[in-house]
């Protein structure tokens, strides 16, 4: 369960932002969206491989 302190007199808006940005961190919404369909294993482990790639060339272009 996510808490978020308010100290009186704080403005109810910083108070929902707040939270928003913990509720974001959890990452629920993601997991979710990524529960809605299922993709096959090998696709899974495909676009495994084309993400470490690219990581891969990122870090090589950096240096």
């Amino acid at each position: 369960m996510i808490v978020v302190p308010v100290k009186e007199g704080e403005n109810i808006e910083k108070a929902l932002k707040k939270f928003k940005r913990k509720f974001e961190k959890t990452g629920v919404v993601k997991e979710l969206r990524r529960r809605q369909a299922f993709s096959k294993p090998s696709v899974k482990r495909r676009e495994e491989v084309i993400h470490a790639a690219y990581v891969q060339q990122l870090q090589q272009n950096q240096e």
